[in-house]
């Protein structure tokens, strides 16, 4: 068996060279109208390999726009992401500097803006003393609501309606909405956040910053109201 590459004719290995040219330079042959008439002499006339010029320098233009915009998107979800995080960050260190309950329930309601919503609330299923009186940002519902929305064991869900029954409110085209297990005889409780603009608490990042803000706040509330872990 010999190690020697095999021999090609000259016309031969030419027509190798220029395909393998043309491979590597697909841009630049699609600029070059002169050279496509060239290479093309007898199936296009000269207004037709303008007309193929001009075809594939859109293509070209509409897939580098196309791969602009999904950089683009891709930087402003991250930076979203990043707001969001640090929002849950300073939210939570409020929580603890909270000094009653009615401040820490504030602070909930409070961060609706930089949770990327327009409100929150505190939802209580309307039992006897489920509200405490005075306290702005609880809301009273249904018994029966958090089964309703979240099912018997679900924590959280973000979704596309059901703003009038949590918030009070038919403009919110997003909601999320977490679960509270504030004690064992305590009301079903959720935290909700209710935004305008659709989509707007899509992604599994975002829920899992969200859910861990509703996390801290079931634990304040169950420590301001003296209750042991449900």
């Amino acid at each position: 068996m010999s190690n020697r590459a095999e021999a090609l004719e000259p016309a031969e290995a030419a027509a190798q060279a220029v395909k393998a040219y043309i491979r590597m330079h697909r841009a630049q042959l699609a600029a070059d109208g002169e050279l496509l008439a060239l290479l093309l002499p007898d199936r296009l006339e000269l207004g037709e390999v303008r007309d193929l010029q001009r075809f594939v320098i859109e293509r070209l233009k509409d897939a580098n726009a196309s791969l602009r915009a999904e950089r683009d998107g891709l930087r402003a979800t991250r930076e979203q992401v990043a707001r969001l995080g640090d929002g849950v960050k300073r939210a939570i260190l409020e929580l603890l500097d909270a000094r009653s309950f009615e401040e820490a329930i504030g602070v909930a309601r409070d961060a609706a803006l930089a949770f990327g919503a327009d409100r929150a609330a505190l939802c209580v299923e309307a039992v006897a003393g489920a509200a405490p009186v005075g306290s702005k940002g609880v809301r009273l519902i249904a018994p029966g609501t958090a089964a309703a929305v979240l099912g018997p064991d679900g924590t959280g869900a973000i979704l596309s309606g059901g703003g009038e029954i949590l918030l009070g409110c038919v403009d919110c085209e997003s909601l999320a909405v977490f679960r509270l297990r504030i004690g064992r005889d305590t009301p079903a409780a959720l935290y909700v956040l209710g935004a305008h603009a659709a989509g707007r608490f899509e992604g599994e990042e975002t829920a899992q910053d969200l859910g861990f803000f509703a996390r801290a706040l079931e634990h304040a509330i169950r420590a301001w109201l003296d209750l042991p872990k449900a």
